[in-house]
């Protein structure tokens, strides 16, 4: 179960769709890659018949608008597929029409444009046609101006740098480097695989120390983060992980409270309607007050079963005020094996009723706004009845990120 109140979607780990990065070792480059929802073009033309007629009077945006009003539940489809059929007979200088159109689209409908770009690009340099204008074959420059427009959307960027290093590969060692602190993740993941690929080869010890430093002021993956701070424990210098990924670790907890049945999930308990810290409640097996926790876990981790006796078929509150610097959106992003609720002051924005799935870095992204000064999160985070050594997890660990999964961290 999953329920949504101030968002609009949630994502299970953060991670770009054009990115392999479990594929991939923490030095490795990322090879941008369309990842397909759904059957490819050819499949969809083979095994649905079309019910809207190819139209080739349609007008470029016309074509685009069709793709765009396609529905998850498959409305639209006939047309958008006879749509993309058309757009991928397009010439080059449908290219960036077709990068524009990804900014505010679905992630379906990307996808969708996605596919037709590459295979007119495809096209085009298999013919041999490179040009420095929109029209000419894939326009390197416009191209380049997409990649380096911050403002854009992460996708029409990385496409966009896709197709420019095939036409001209110098363009990776050009722009690569300059990346470090770029909104997309996947950007800044190139330029610390350079500056980890680059200490590796260095033979002076400062200008490694140097090279590691720097790259860690731009990662957010796990991976890149635990490589260099090993490098950098090996040269003597000591990380707070849990400050460098902007995991809380001031909570006021209390439980437990009954989840007999896996019922409580569902039920409205005293700390969901208000919170005085000060008030004891009715807990499971008698009165229970909010008491202070400060984790001392490097990665932020609050383990729940030390805490609360008879943990089984129990639930428990965590809150806490995160202040932030100014009024904006932010992500929440939760690690946990047990089901859930968040609230942010006082709006339930996500909530996941399964349990013991197993845990990961960032497993759950949920995209919030908070309020310049002090914000109010809480949590309930559930255990139930099972016995079996893997069912035997209690905890959370929450982060506050921008949407790259860079640390927010909270005002001082």
């Amino acid at each position: 179960m999953a329920v949504a109140g101030e968002v609009s979607f949630m994502v299970f780990r953060a991670q770009s769709p054009f990115c392999s990065r479990a594929a991939s070792q923490p030095g490795d480059a990322i090879k941008p890659s369309i990842y397909r929802v759904g059957l490819t073009l050819a499949a969809l033309l083979l095994f649905t018949p079309l019910t809207w007629a190819n139209d080739k009077t349609a007008s470029l945006p016309d074509l685009v608008a069709r793709i765009k009003s396609i529905g998850l539940k498959g409305e639209g489809y006939p047309a958008a597929v006879a749509a993309q059929k058309e757009l991928s007979s397009q010439g080059p200088q449908a290219l960036l029409p077709l990068l524009d159109a990804m900014e505010g689209a679905s992630p379906l409908a990307v996808n969708w444009l996605a596919g037709a770009l590459e295979t007119i690009a495809d096209r085009s340099l298999r013919a041999g046609a490179v040009g420095q204008e929109a029209g000419s074959g894939i326009p390197a420059a416009a191209f380049e101006k997409v990649v380096l427009d911050r403002t854009r959307s992460a996708t029409p960027r990385l496409l966009a740098f896709e197709w420019l290093v095939k036409v001209d590969p110098a363009a990776r060692d050009r722009l690569i480097p300059g990346m470090l602190d770029d909104p997309s993740a996947d950007f800044r993941r190139m330029a610390v695989t350079r500056l980890i690929a680059a200490a590796d080869a260095s033979k002076d010890d400062a200008e490694r120390l140097d090279l590691w430093k720097k790259g860690l002021s731009g990662a957010t993956d796990e991976d890149q983060v635990k490589v260099l701070v090993d490098h950098l424990k090996s040269a003597g210098v000591t990380v707070d992980l849990a400050r460098h990924f902007g995991y809380l670790l001031e909570w006021n907890l209390i439980g437990p409270f009954d989840n007999s049945g896996r019922e409580g999930f569902a039920k409205t308990f005293p700390p969901e309607v208000s919170r005085d810290l000060a008030v004891p409640l009715q807990g499971r097996e008698g009165e229970v007050k909010w008491d202070p926790f400060t984790s001392t876990d490097k990665m932020g981790e609050v383990n729940l079963i030390p805490i609360f006796k008879n943990y089984r078929d129990s639930l428990a509150y965590a809150v806490t005020n995160y202040k932030a610097a100014k009024a904006g959106p932010a992500q929440i992003r939760l690690t946990t094996p047990n089901a859930w609720k968040v609230w942010v002051n006082g709006k339930l924005v996500f909530a996941r009723d399964e349990y013991h799935r197993g845990s990961m870095f960032d497993q759950y992204v949920i995209p919030v706004t908070l309020q310049e000064g002090h914000n109010e999160i809480l949590l309930k985070i559930c255990q139930n009845e099972q016995t079996e050594d893997w069912a035997q997890k209690w905890f959370f660990k929450v982060r506050i990120t921008d949407n790259s999964g860079k640390a927010i961290l909270p005002a001082e």
